[in-house]
């Protein structure tokens, strides 16, 4: 079943719901993800902006007090070529950017298509 568009209206109240350093932050790191995937839709899902390929959930920005995560859905699958992930569990992993600080966008490109490279493989 296909699902409808979601407005870019959520995905403004999104970032009118969150602190001014918040914003910055992730529209940082939402500028790297889609420069380096145009492909991949953001959603708005459980209060965080979620970029979907093809209907899976790939990437996420969560915001925390001090920091934003980066949620890479199977980052599990990364840990090899990105020591920085962390967390723990079955698949999720995610990176840490403290807010008012530069994001590293080589390490979120990077990770971007890694992911995506990763979830091409297990489509196979």
């Amino acid at each position: 079943m296909r699902r409808p568009l979601q407005s870019p209206a959520l995905i403004s109240a999104f970032y009118d719901s969150v602190r001014p350093e918040q914003r910055e932050t992730a529209q940082a790191i939402q500028k790297a993800i889609l420069a380096t995937a145009p492909q991949l839709r953001p959603e708005v899902k459980w209060g965080n902006l979620v970029f979907t390929n093809d209907g899976d959930n790939l990437l996420a920005i969560v915001m925390f007090k001090a920091n934003a995560h980066l949620q890479v859905f199977n980052g599990v699958l990364l840990l090899g070529d990105f020591p920085e992930l962390q967390g723990a569990g079955k698949g999720m992993r995610h990176v840490k950017f403290r807010y008012r600080q530069p994001i590293d966008d080589k390490l979120v490109c990077e990770l971007t298509q890694a992911s995506i490279d990763a979830w091409g493989r297990s489509m196979r």
